[in-house]
């Protein structure tokens, strides 16, 4: 299979992109599209057609390809992988539950292909602001499908304004639902991860009440005034005017111990519910929960992340065709120049072309883990079309 990664500040450009990547020796038959809510989707999505091209596609909080990263922009990943090894579903999920969702998809999934993985988006957040239910759509997928299998991917984003989200196919389009590759894994093989790099502080912290998202106290004390205590702020920095989303949320997460596994999970606080004086999660925290807070990451976060793509690549014992990174929203203002760096040594590992965009939401598995959703994670795939 033969990829390109070409990108565009708008229409026009990735019409120019696209025939420039397009020749007698290059005729991809799919394009995955990671794209500002700023640009003119079906605009996009009609240059493909004229090509015949399929369509995968998720709105970003910014996005990246190999060489390039961008905000308000177009990212594009176009592939000649042959028709028999893919299908892409579009799952709406309007009146139903996240579990007939799941339950249809992964019907769907197995009666294409006896072994099927997948690259899955979904919406990130909807217009009243409320975030997607990624933890209830994997684990009801990952019952549905099977543990065995493998789906990497991401939230839809909106450009970090919590205003609304979008997944899309050639043809359709949903601001509260989900869109997947199938991939034929007899064709096709998957190596990938999801790694934070966040590191823990100090001792173990338990949740002694909550509700829902609303963590309302940690050790027994209440956990706003644990919380900017840990942040260096004073109580009064609760007020009208402190947000952690747009502050520290997600430099200084929890880690969270995953219930029976040696596993964790970062939660991030999103914000302070000042009527319940709670903080206001990401992902729920159960009563009972261990975790710690967290020291920011530095340098060394983008060596860990590289050292185990190494280890990754090296155990496949090949390279990639192509890349996809799901990185994040909050990886960029918190690493800053470290995130391209990040991205840009992904591809150089698996020397392939790459495209990703920053996400509200990571799915995808840990080191010797179990298929989860992860928050300010590196979660990365590569595809690699095997030789029949």
């Amino acid at each position: 299979m033969k990829s390109r990664s070409i990108y565009g500040k708008s229409t026009e450009e990735i019409k120019r992109a696209l025939e420039s990547a397009i020749g007698n020796d290059f005729k991809p038959t799919l394009a995955i599209v990671f794209i500002s809510l700023k640009q003119d989707r079906k605009a996009v999505t009609e240059a493909l057609a004229k090509y015949n091209i399929e369509v995968f596609g998720a709105t970003s909080c910014g996005e990246f390809v190999n060489g390039h990263q961008s905000k308000g922009e177009i990212a594009v990943l176009l592939m000649d992988l042959k028709p028999e090894a893919y299908s892409i579903l579009f799952e709406e999920i309007g009146t139903k539950s996240i579990q007939e969702v799941a339950q249809h998809l992964a019907t769907s999934s197995l009666s294409r292909f006896p072994n099927p993985s997948l690259i899955l988006c979904s919406t990130g957040v909807t217009e009243e602001g409320e975030l997607f239910d990624g933890t209830s759509l994997v684990y009801e997928l990952s019952e549905a499908i099977g543990r065995d299998k493998v789906f990497f991917g991401g939230m839809a984003g909106d450009d970090f304004t919590l205003k609304g989200t979008a997944v899309f196919t050639q043809n359709r389009e949903t601001n509260h639902g989900l869109v997947a590759l199938v991939l034929d894994s007899n064709r096709v093989s998957l190596n990938g991860m999801a790694i934070t790099g966040w590191k823990k502080l100090g001792i173990s912290r338990k949740v002694t009440h909550s509700k829902g998202k609303l963590l309302y106290s940690i050790d027994g004390k209440p956990a706003v005034e644990m919380y900017l205590k840990y942040l260096g702020k004073s109580e009064g920095d609760s007020g009208q005017d402190f947000n952690l989303l747009e502050e520290l949320s997600f430099e200084y997460p929890f880690i969270v111990e995953r219930e029976n596994s040696q596993e964790t999970v970062i939660k991030s606080p999103m914000n302070i519910d000042r009527q319940e004086h709670a903080l206001v999660m990401d992902m729920e925290m159960k009563e009972g929960e261990t975790f710690w807070f967290s020291v920011p990451p530095d340098f060394d976060i983008v060596e860990e992340i590289i050292e185990e793509a190494k280890a990754v690549k090296s155990a496949a014992a090949e390279d990639a065709d192509a890349l996809l990174v799901f990185s994040c929203a909050g990886r960029e203002p918190t690493l800053g120049p470290l995130v391209t760096l990040e991205n840009e040594g992904l591809a150089e590992v698996w020397s392939s072309p790459m495209a990703g965009f920053f996400t509200y939401g990571e799915f995808g598995r840990a080191k010797n883990g179990q298929q989860h959703i992860h928050s300010t994670a590196c979660c990365w795939v590569a595809l690699k079309e095997k030789v029949k």
